[in-house]
């Protein structure tokens, strides 16, 4: 039967489309009387005639009595202690759903700072030490408690951020515990699963008020199970839930200093980040503070993740379950009131069942409930602040204006309080506001596609790539569409599906680093050999990195002679050397060269030196190369590098000769780098077809597959030493991963590049895989780490460079690995040829595909 709308339901007007519809705000305003209006109590026999929703109140009496024990006012939490310093100034946090008063925060200071992250210092060496398996069971521990304090977690959660409280209930604390139980085990096995790694030291966290609890928990558990302290700092909207955790972490047994809690305001998250004994910073958060913290950091040697914004693809073929896409799509964009980094916002549909599907979302829109967070019957809570809510209004008049279609409906909404109505906007192009920029609210964007390939190009029209999903009955379809979406994580038949067995993050503008899995402890750990770097910087101007002025004819009396003549003949016939681009020697575009100096100082040989139009060309080269190396057979790539060492090998004496007339060393050191590189372009072979993903155990019925994916265009800059074997050690495992390179070889000895360029001419290597391009380090550097389809930039030059490549690359976000000036022992397998080559030459994605049409789970 239908349902009855009485008072709580939207007016009939609320349902026609944007050319008759009433603005935003005023639309939420007009949907009836508040959800609290008087009204006589219906009898069961009323509800079993209406199938009427009545409100179902969680009782906030367990919350209200810890804010009570607290007399509503909270310092920082360091060192397992309440700590509030005198004359401090207060922030007040207001429920959402209400517009009560519920407690007042600290705001912290640069003091404060200091005295947490020294706190996490202390207490790192001592916990850094403890085996694993005591880890493991601080972990454990954790878990168990925060089972213990479920509900009051769930409903502190929901009052201090908006969201409703089956969604704390059954999703954000269930997650939280699953993680510290997940991460208890990787703590266990650290010693045999990440042989070769050690803890970072002292981490900075800082993270959203979207997920308040679940977001620190993501950070805090591969932390503490990989020996790090952790100073955590949450978002200044929502920061009741972490304190609570705090108290309980101290009740669970961690020891003093190991977790620490400290609150304040947008600044202070800058204060932490850049504190000089912070040694990692994880943040979840908007892209634009994502950039400023990328910025804030380059230069310090400190490590980074950054898990930002997104505006994720829901892709619907015209053979899925229709009915089941269109729940997909509740749970895509509605879920937490849209205020999620992968809520579904650009829905895709195909042509042929455009029109059906936007029906059927319009009449599910009908029976959408919004109302107080505390309600367990409602779908939709509250938005998490004023400033929030006239973000999302400003958006969809802007899609008004472009000429979208807004469409607002739902079962009930209250008309007072930070409440928006489920909205979705037709009749928008690629290009329309609406579906470029992230709103972070309930608004949903429908375009039309007719073919898969006009899918893929449309889901990856973006800046971002933190989530998609795929609907279709097809496996095929569905696999090959995942596979070709640039996203970190792509949900089939499904959307939102969330396991700490699985990382979670994104390509582009969503950040780099992954939350979650074995791929999560990466991001809190760094090589044993290595020390954390900490440059001393020159005052340098970034405006005036790579700047280079053009070199002249040699000087003789500077005392740089050419080579002696070869024969009576005279000199040696000229060779001009050239760079190395889509698979062929070409001139650089300015006819310019640079003499590269043997070891007594006489004039080798000279060579072209690299301008912006040479990136340019080699770039637009190993893009075009790139879609085909990514879709070969790893068999295939391993056979061409094999075939490249075979080729290096007849030619060792030559390569050695080389070597050793710009080192000066012997010829045994000249042969010993050339068989180095021979035995590294083996082992980098052997892993071409040996680190495509696993399956993740997920709690999904069904199979998570991680598949190790190619970055995409790289761009690299050698060291001066090691001319051959530090050019092969960086080019291999970017190249086998299904990488294409745009290669910087050393400034000083180039030679031993520029001859492996005849190698790569008979190894059968794809046009545009390896593009090589001489000069000066940092003039090419800079115009690689600028380049807009660059997706990474490894760099082993200065301490300067180091800062100026990741500084720039806050751009548009691409991966980073530099040296901070710090020279590397390439010959060192520990050094040469770790793990860390393959974290920096893959990009995670993980697959969901759930199964149950045999049996129900």
């Amino acid at each position: 039967k239908k349902k009855k709308k009485k008072q709580r339901t939207m007016p009939k007007d609320s349902k026609k489309e944007a050319s008759s519809a009433a603005a935003p705000a005023a639309a939420a305003t007009s949907a009836a009387v508040p959800a609290t209006a008087a009204k006589t109590a219906p009898t069961v026999a009323d509800v079993f005639e209406t199938l009427e929703y009545g409100p179902a109140p969680e009782s906030p009496a367990v919350a209200n009595a810890w804010l009570e024990d607290h007399a509503r006012e909270f310092g920082h939490f360091v060192d397992n202690k309440w700590y509030k310093p005198a004359d401090r100034k207060y922030y007040e946090t207001i429920e959402p759903a209400t517009g009560n008063k519920l407690a007042k925060t600290i705001q912290g200071t640069q003091e404060d700072v200091d005295y947490a992250v020294a706190s996490a210092r202390k207490a790192q060496q001592a916990w850094g030490a403890l085996s694993g398996h005591a880890r493991a069971r601080y972990l454990y521990s954790i878990a168990r408690h925060v089972q213990k304090h479920h509900r009051l977690l769930a409903i502190i959660e929901s009052m201090d951020n908006g969201k409703p409280i089956r969604e704390t209930r059954d999703c954000d604390i269930p997650v939280v515990a699953r993680h510290f139980y997940h991460y208890a085990g990787w703590a266990q096995l650290m010693d045999e699963e990440m042989r070769g790694w050690k803890p970072c030291g002292v981490v900075g966290g800082i993270v959203a008020w979207n997920f308040p609890l679940m977001l620190l928990v993501w950070k805090v558990a591969p932390a503490l199970a990989m020996g790090n302290t952790i100073v955590m700092k949450p978002a200044t909207y929502t920061r009741l839930s972490a304190l609570l955790f705090a108290e309980i972490c101290a009740e669970a047994g961690l020891p003093p200093g190991v977790f620490n809690v400290i609150t304040g305001g947008g600044a202070m998250g800058s204060m932490l980040a850049g504190h000089p004994d912070v040694d990692k910073v994880g943040f979840t958060g908007s892209t634009q503070v994502g950039q400023l913290l990328r910025r804030l950091t380059a230069g310090s040697g400190k490590k980074i993740s950054l898990e930002l914004g997104g505006k994720s693809p829901v892709i619907v073929f015209d053979d899925a379950d229709l009915d089941s896409a269109v729940e997909g799509v509740v749970d895509a964009i509605w879920f937490n009131q849209g205020q999620v980094c992968s809520a579904g916002s650009r829905l895709l549909v195909q042509s042929t069942v455009h029109d059906r599907v936007v029906k059927k979302i319009k009449e599910r829109m009908k029976t959408l409930r919004v109302g107080t967070s505390l309600d367990k019957c409602v779908d939709m809570g509250a938005v998490v602040d004023p400033s929030q809510k006239k973000t999302i209004e400003d958006y969809v008049e802007a899609a008004r204006k472009e000429g979208g279609e807004i469409y607002q409906e739902c079962a009930c909404i209250p008309s007072e309080g930070l409440y928006y109505p489920p909205t979705l906007v037709t009749n928008v192009s690629t290009t329309s506001t609406i579906v470029q920029e992230e709103v972070f609210g309930p608004v949903l964007a429908v375009v039309r596609f007719r073919t898969p390939k006009e899918a893929i190009a449309l889901a990856n029209n973006t800046r971002f790539g933190l989530g998609s999903s795929v609907w279709t009955e097809n496996l095929s379809l569905a696999l090959e569409v995942a596979m070709s979406i640039k996203a970190g994580a792509v949900w089939v038949n499904g959307h939102n599906m969330f396991d700490a067995a699985a990382g979670f993050g994104g390509y582009r503008e969503s950040g780099f680093g992954r939350d979650g899995g074995k791929e999560g402890l990466f991001e809190y750990v760094k090589p044993s050999w290595q020390a954390r770097a900490k440059p001393v910087l020159k005052d340098s101007d970034d405006k005036a990195f790579g700047k280079c002025t053009p070199h002249r004819p040699n000087n003789p009396d500077q005392g740089h002679p050419m080579s002696a003549p070869s024969s009576t003949l005279g000199p040696a016939v000229d060779r001009t050397y050239k760079l190395y681009i889509g698979g062929k020697q070409v001139r650089p575009d300015a006819p310019y060269c640079v003499s590269v100096l043997g070891a007594d100082g006489s004039v080798l040989a000279q060579v072209p030196e690299g301008n912006r139009k040479d990136v340019r060309n080699a770039v637009e080269s190993a893009l075009g190369a790139w879609g085909g190396w990514a879709k070969r057979a790893a068999h295939n790539r391993a056979q061409i590098v094999y075939y490249m060492a075979e080729n290096l090998e007849l030619r060792r004496d030559e390569f050695a000769n080389l070597i050793t007339s710009m080192t000066g060393g012997s010829k045994e050191a000249g042969l010993k780098e050339v068989d180095a590189s021979v035995a590294r372009l083996f082992h980098w072979g052997a892993y071409a077809d040996k680190y495509g993903g696993n399956v993740q155990e997920t709690t999904l019925y069904g199979a998570t597959v991680k598949v190790n994916e190619s970055v995409g265009p790289i761009g690299i800059a050698c060291p001066d030493n090691y001319p051959l074997l530090g050019f092969v050690s960086l080019l291999a495992p970017a190249v086998v991963r299904s990488n294409t390179v745009v290669i910087v070889p050393s400034e000083k000895m180039p030679l031993p590049a520029l001859a492996l360029y005849q190698v790569l001419e008979t190894s059968d290597l794809p046009a545009g895989v390896i593009n090589i391009i001489t000069g000066n380090r940092d003039h090419i550097t800079k115009y690689l780490v600028e380049h807009q389809n660059i997706e990474a930039v490894w760099y082993f030059g200065s301490a300067e460079g180091s800062r100026f490549v990741e500084a720039a690359s806050a751009e548009n976000l691409k991966r980073t690995w530099v040296n901070y000036g710090e020279d590397r022992d390439f010959f060192d397998n520990a050094q040469g040829q770790g793990e860390e080559f393959l974290y920096h030459a893959t990009e995670c994605k993980n697959i969901w595909m759930p199964m149950g049409s045999i049996f129900a789970n």
